[in-house]
């Protein structure tokens, strides 16, 4: 058996802490500097009672009434969530050396305002980022319940984000090895991120959605060959309503890389009619389509673009007209149709202009290639009494 006190072995012994000798240097630190412990102490009290009113003021900045999340209201929350204990840190931090306390002291101070402060950046970081994350959305526009759900899971998010890295921090700062930690706590992630990959990739769009509002909630949208209304946003999935009644639902990321074409906002809606007439049309009546066309949406209420011949079909004068809809929420955009439409057959069939419809005529041609009559000439019907 080794030697206790054998100089060939390291000395792992820990010395316990004299309480009795950490008293009577406490002891004498207060007999000695009483004064300038009593002026550190004042001065703290001032720091904190500073601190306290910008406290108080962050909370005044909360309580304004305000239909939208501004800076001022999330630099006020962040302010109101400053913890008396960070205060009082704060303080003891900026006097202590002023009294020139013991070594034992002095460590104690800087490492509870190293935790305070770590863990308050922590919360600050968190009521600005989702401040921040608030004021880029409203619930005026249609998505309160998925931003009420999408909030909670971005908290929870960004809490656990934060406060991880702090304590990271903090042990850091303790002498304790936390490279292990970091490799472990990014392998899980991935480990995580690659497992919930499709339950992410909604999640993210519907962010997405949520942020840069392509379509809003009850807006008419066009994907595909389909035209419906949105319904509700989901954090996974967007639930429309198609014109011909039925239920649709779609993944956000899916919806996402379509190419959307919103109804909704339109100040006024474009219609275009194809309209066909025959050729043997006179041609003053011709001419003057486009100006009936104008005078028949004009009547209608509705704003003419343009109207003229198109091209030449294959047993039509092909013409195509323009006109816009205005205010499109308001009026039933098919009933206009609708009614120009058979404004135009009245009109039409009232100047005695006719539609066209696929025709064919057919010609006999004699050998020398002359035209003839696809039957053979025949000898004229006589009447009995003419014949007398």
């Amino acid at each position: 058996m080794a030697a206790k006190n054998d100089p060939a072995l390291p000395d792992i012994a820990v010395r316990p802490p004299n309480l009795q000798e950490m008293w009577h240097s406490t002891a004498h630190w207060f007999s000695v500097h009483y004064l300038q412990i009593l002026i550190a102490i004042g001065a703290g009290l001032l720091i904190y009672s500073l601190l306290a009113g910008l406290k108080g003021l962050g909370k005044r900045l909360c309580r304004k009434p305000s239909d939208r999340v501004g800076f001022t209201m999330v630099v006020g929350r962040a302010v109101a969530r400053t913890n008396h204990f960070f205060m009082g840190m704060v303080a003891a931090r900026l006097v202590v050396s002023y009294a020139s306390p013991p070594q034992t002291v002095l460590k104690t101070v800087a490492f509870l305002f190293t935790i305070a402060a770590v863990f308050q950046c922590a919360i600050w970081a968190r009521e600005i980022i989702l401040g921040l994350v608030e004021r880029r959305t409203t619930i005026e526009d249609g998505h309160s319940d998925t931003l009420a759900n999408a909030m909670g899971l971005i908290r929870v998010l960004v809490t656990f984000a934060l406060f991880a890295i702090a304590l990271i921090v903090v042990l850091d700062n303790l002498g304790v090895n936390v490279t292990g930690l970091v490799a472990g706590l990014g392998i899980g992630g991935i480990a995580i991120g690659l497992a919930a990959q499709g339950i992410f990739s909604d999640l993210f769009a519907a962010l997405s959605i949520i942020f840069d509002k392509p379509f809003r909630r009850g807006e008419v949208i066009t994907y595909d060959q389909t035209t419906a209304r949105v319904e509700r946003i989901g954090l996974k999935s967007t639930h429309l309503r198609a014109m011909s009644g039925e239920k649709k639902v779609i993944s956000n990321a899916n919806l996402l890389q379509k190419e959307i074409t919103s109804l909704q906002t339109l100040a006024q809606r474009r219609v275009t009619f194809a309209i066909g007439i025959i050729y043997q049309t006179p041609e003053e009546k011709a001419d003057a389509i486009p100006q009936m066309l104008r005078e028949i949406v004009e009547a209608e209420g509705h704003i003419f673009v343009n109207a003229g011949l198109v091209s030449f079909g294959a047993s039509s004068l092909d013409y195509q007209l323009n006109f816009d809809v205005p205010d499109p929420d308001t009026h039933d955009y098919f009933l206009s149709r609708h009614k120009v439409g058979l404004a135009i057959w009245k009109r039409f069939n009232a100047e005695g202009v006719e539609f066209a419809y696929p025709t064919q005529t057919s010609f006999t041609a004699a050998p020398d290639g002359r035209t003839i009559m696809p039957y053979p000439e025949v000898q004229p019907v006589v009447r009995v009494d003419e014949r007398e």
